[in-house]
């Protein structure tokens, strides 16, 4: 693995984790999924950080599973250990929901398009920037797949339970104008003033006394029984079901071949 997929740095007090592959979109490959895990260990071990920002480079912020690989199972068992579909799925998206650990603020600077996972990525952050033409959604259903990265918890609590359900049951893919419209992020900006909005925030956070913003982060989660990691356990499991389908084979060959899909309900 490639030690600069990720690339961490702090300024002023605000962490800013890179996610750096923008050959492969920043997908969700082992380097990625490792590095974070990394850079996520860093800003929690530094109590001078006050802010946590999490972005790409390229086009897209995260373009989630990394498809053209196959259906990503998480980690590897070791020799001759076995680990269920459902617990391999799960540690895939563990070290993104390694970010639920993080003390501090957490902002998305979504620079490029985030989908399926990395639009999973995002709502585990506390706030998100959008670059406002990008394309952002949680198209899991449109590859047969039954979601994941607790986006079926997170999605309904961001945007409200009506259009959640809408966005999650079609799989529909949308602006960052559209998306800031929705209530599923902060801001939509240009894609040049996404980071420096991101930027903006961070700085407006850690000016305010560190111990009272930790403190409020944890009232607001508590107070909303706020339980992703719950959520995605059970969706690991839903999903690693989907996985064994013809639907999801078919959804993915489709994708991959820029075709509608042909689902048989088997």
């Amino acid at each position: 693995m490639s030690a600069d997929a990720v690339l961490y740095e702090v300024q002023d007090r605000v962490a800013t984790i890179t996610l750096n592959r923008p050959e492969n979109r920043n997908s969700m490959t082992p380097d990625i999924l490792s590095g974070l895990s990394d850079a996520v260990t860093q800003a929690r071990e530094d109590f001078e950080v006050r802010c946590v920002i999490i972005t790409g480079t390229g086009k897209s912020f995260c373009a989630g599973a990394d498809f053209k690989s196959g259906l990503p199972l998480g980690d590897n068992a070791k020799e001759g250990q076995y680990i269920a579909p459902h617990d391999r799925t799960y540690r895939m998206y563990g070290h993104f929901l390694s970010i639920l650990d993080i003390e501090v603020p957490t902002i998305a600077a979504m620079q490029g398009h985030a989908i399926g996972g990395g639009l999973g990525l995002s709502v585990v952050c506390d706030l998100r920037v959008a670059n406002e033409d990008s394309r952002y959604g949680a198209n899991f259903v449109k590859l047969g797949l039954h979601p994941g990265m607790a986006t079926t918890y997170l999605l309904p609590r961001l945007m409200g339970v009506t259009r959640g359900i809408e966005f999650l049951l079609t799989g529909r893919i949308v602006s960052g104008t559209e998306a800031a419209e929705a209530g599923l992020v902060n801001y939509a900006m240009p894609g040049d003033q996404v980071l420096e909005k991101a930027r903006e925030l961070a700085a407006e956070i850690a000016l305010a006394a560190p111990l009272a913003v930790r403190g409020t982060k944890r009232s607001i989660y508590q107070g909303l029984e706020w339980d992703p990691r719950r959520a995605a356990r059970h969706e690991a499991g839903e999903q690693s079901r989907t996985m064994e389908t013809a639907d999801s084979k078919e959804g993915v060959d489709a994708l991959l071949g820029r075709r509608d899909p042909d689902f048989k309900g088997e």
